[in-house]
């Protein structure tokens, strides 16, 4: 799951470099920039709906970051 996930975001950061490349060098005014910006969207919705379908069915867990950072203070006995 995890490599899916990495694939999907490498394809979301490469449509952003493609519509980058398409607004800097495309002088025709066609419509490639917007296509590579809509692509990038629909992949980003998608991989949000594919992470929360896998949180969802236990097939990813998230990790309580900062969990065994926490100390708690030590107990003491009280005096009477």
């Amino acid at each position: 799951m995890k490599i899916v996930i990495i694939l999907i975001l490498l394809v979301i950061v490469l449509s952003l470099g493609s519509a980058l490349y398409y607004l800097v060098t495309d002088r025709e005014k066609s419509e490639k920039t917007v296509r590579a910006l809509t692509w990038r969207i629909g992949l980003s919705i998608g991989l949000f709906l594919l992470l929360l379908l896998a949180f969802g069915s236990g097939l990813i867990k998230p990790h309580s970051f900062g969990q065994g950072l926490r100390q708690e203070a030590p107990k003491t006995a009280s005096s009477p």
